[in-house]
């Protein structure tokens, strides 16, 4: 397996990297430069030169000379003035370190050549000051070289006259002087690249430890690797675990938000880096998340979903981050717990019934014991009728089987423990569908039993009052108890919330909670006053909760 750098061998040679191109373009913006200086500076010496070489007097001397006899005197120029031109072109060319000095004639022919055995050549002469009787400056080929070349003409000056004309012109002076190769540049500038190169690379490598020292301190010295391990790991277990995860951070603004979390809370996948209050959750989920109600498991209804929440604050090293909600949906669960309170309400029931027809059943055994068989006769007829009057009270105002039942077996219940279940004759509930027939009597039940538990173990009373308001169904349930106390009031629909010790370590402050909650779901609510004991009004509404 190959060794993989670590971020200090990264972030080195990403420095070297970014050096070494730096360093090139130093070079070549250098090299260009030189390139272009060298023109200027090398052009103007090798005019200079020409100029100098073309005021020579033996040189103009000989130039007439050819002249003339080309054009018919019998002098002739001497081969000593030759050399003396010769002469005079070298020591030029090697104090001024041009690569040639040549002097040609007005038909372009090189007079004298270093070489004295090298035969006359005809020169090519671009832009020849003869049609200017100018100098020229400029680039040309020669040898297969590139060359800065200048040319300057030579003015005979016989006549002395003031003005120059281009008949004048008796020569050409061009001095050349090599363009030094790319390499020969390079060589130059080695040393100054090395020096470069040395600086920048120490400069790097300390800004590479420095940073790399201060990039390690913030991700908790963590290398590349380990943090990409480390985010694919977290969005695996993010998006693979069943119950939803949603973080915010100081300013309630979403930071992460899990596939299970949107689902759950109907979100949408934009909802990252909106704060709680764009999004339109519904206050009670609000409420937990941004931490205005707190404690653990709350159970706050979504739509149709009933959601158990568990927000925990987040923070590092003494500073607040935010926080990390975790959601679970329990709509399942809450449901059996409702059909496992109407079994154990029903149980309650029979067992209050089972022990008052015990006792009855005792009475009358006693009477015939004492032949008292005249009072057997009214004692029955006595309790026939009391029975018959609860039911016949809840039958007759009430036509919903399962309501009706439930408000017999309290009433059982209550007689039991010695307190009085009275039904208003207001009471008026038409058969009601499953759903809301089902809600109705958890929510009866719950209240009529904390109102039973106010009283125990009696006596009192309790009044329940069962009507329809348009579409909704209304339950009062009062009692003659003490009632709530206002510094509680605020807190008895909370989950866990009771004033009274579970018995045999069981869990107590279920009861309103899932009132609430069955409202709440319902679109409904739930409220508590105090008129001579304590009065809680629910609302109902007879349409089912719309499904996600």
């Amino acid at each position: 397996m190959r060794p993989r750098l670590t971020l200090a061998g990264q972030l080195l040679a990403l420095q070297l990297g970014i050096v070494c191109v730096v360093l090139v373009g130093v070079a070549t913006v250098s090299l260009a430069q030189s390139y272009a200086r060298f023109g200027e500076t090398e052009g103007a010496r090798a005019r200079s030169v020409a100029e100098t070489v073309a005021a020579t007097g033996p040189l103009r001397e000989v130039l007439e000379e050819r002249l003339a006899a080309a054009r018919g005197s019998p002098k002739k120029p001497s081969a000593g003035l030759m050399t003396l031109i010769r002469s005079i072109a070298e020591n030029n060319r090697s104090v001024s370190g041009a690569s040639s000095v040549i002097v040609t004639g007005t038909d372009g022919v090189v007079l004298a050549p270093a070489d004295p055995d090298q035969p006359s050549t005809k020169l090519a002469l671009p832009g020849s000051p003869l049609v200017t009787g100018r100098g020229w400056l400029g680039e040309v080929d020669l040898g297969g070289r590139r060359s800065v070349v200048a040319q300057v003409p030579v003015f005979s000056d016989g006549d002395k006259r003031p003005l120059v004309q281009l008949d004048d012109v008796i020569g050409v002076v061009v001095v050349a002087k090599e363009r030094p190769l790319l390499l020969d540049n390079l060589e130059l500038a080695v040393p100054n690249l090395l020096t470069y190169l040395g600086i920048a690379s120490g400069l790097g490598v300390l800004g590479s430890l420095l940073l790399a020292r201060r990039v390690k301190r913030q991700t908790l010295g963590l290398e590349p690797r380990e943090i990409t391990g480390l985010a694919e790991h977290r969005e695996a277990l993010l998006h693979g675990v069943k119950e939803g995860v949603i973080a915010t951070d100081q300013q309630n603004r979403v930071t992460l938000l899990n596939d299970s979390a949107a689902a759950l809370l109907r979100l949408a996948p934009d909802a990252v880096g909106r704060t709680l209050g764009e999004l339109d959750m519904e206050p009670a989920l609000e409420d937990v998340l941004t931490g205005r109600e707190e404690g653990p498991d709350l159970a706050v209804p979504a739509g149709h979903r009933v959601l158990i929440l568990n927000r925990m604050p987040v923070s590092s090293r003494g500073r607040p981050l935010g926080s990390v909600t975790t959601l679970r949906d329990r709509t399942e669960l809450i449901s059996l717990q409702r059909e496992l309170d109407a079994v154990q309400q029903m149980t309650d029931t029979l067992r209050a019934q089972a022990h008052e027809f015990s006792n009855r059943l005792h009475t009358i055994s006693g009477l015939i014991e004492l032949g008292e068989y005249d009072e057997v006769t009214r004692y029955v007829q006595h309790v026939k009728a009391s029975d018959a009057q609860l039911t016949d009270a809840v039958t007759s105002r009430v036509a919903d089987p399962a309501v009706a039942a439930l408000l017999v077996a309290k009433g059982n219940l209550a007689a039991e423990q010695g307190i009085e279940l009275r039904i208003t004759p207001t009471t008026r509930m038409k058969r009601a569908t499953e759903s809301l027939s089902s809600d109705v009597a958890t929510v009866l039940g719950n209240l009529v039993d904390n109102a039973l538990d106010a009283l125990a173990p009696g006596p009192g009373w309790v009044e329940v009052e069962v009507r329809h308001d348009g579409g909704d169904v209304v339950v009062t349930v009062r009692d003659s108890g003490p009632g709530v106390s206002p510094e509680v009031a605020a807190d008895v629909f909370r989950r866990g919330f009771s004033t009274k010790v579970a018995a045999f370590g069981g869990q107590r402050g279920i009861g309103l909670a899932l009132v609430r909650l069955l409202c709440v779901r319902r679109g409904g609510d739930v409220r508590l006053a105090n008129d001579g004991g304590a009065v809680f009004v629910a609302r109902l509404p007879a349409v089912a909760e719309v499904p996600t």
